[in-house]
């Protein structure tokens, strides 16, 4: 599979919006999900909920019964983040600077 493909087929539709999971992005930008999580927590105020959104419990679950490579987040006690495109840019500024 290209790596456009790989990217591809990890966005998903959330609230009527294209998004991609923090766990997703961490690992296409090389870094650990809680690393890109602290970065976006110090930068709170460059992701407005159309660039970023955490999931709620019933989003979690819903994707987890959905599709097997989500299985696991079943266990996990921490709701993921999704970033839109404007997000993903936002998230590329702030991790590289």
């Amino acid at each position: 599979m290209a790596d456009m493909d790989m990217v591809t087929a990890k966005i998903l539709e959330i609230r009527g919006k294209k998004v991609m999971l923090d766990k997703d992005l961490a690992r296409l930008y090389g870094v650990s999900t809680k690393a890109l999580n602290q970065a976006v927590k110090r930068n709170t105020g460059r992701f407005p909920d159309d660039f970023m959104f955490r999931l709620t419990e019933y989003e979690k679950k819903e994707l987890v019964t959905k599709c097997d490579q989500f299985n696991k987040m079943k266990h996990s006690s921490s709701l993921p983040c999704v970033f839109t495109e404007l997000g993903i840019a936002m998230l590329s500024s702030v991790l590289n600077s």
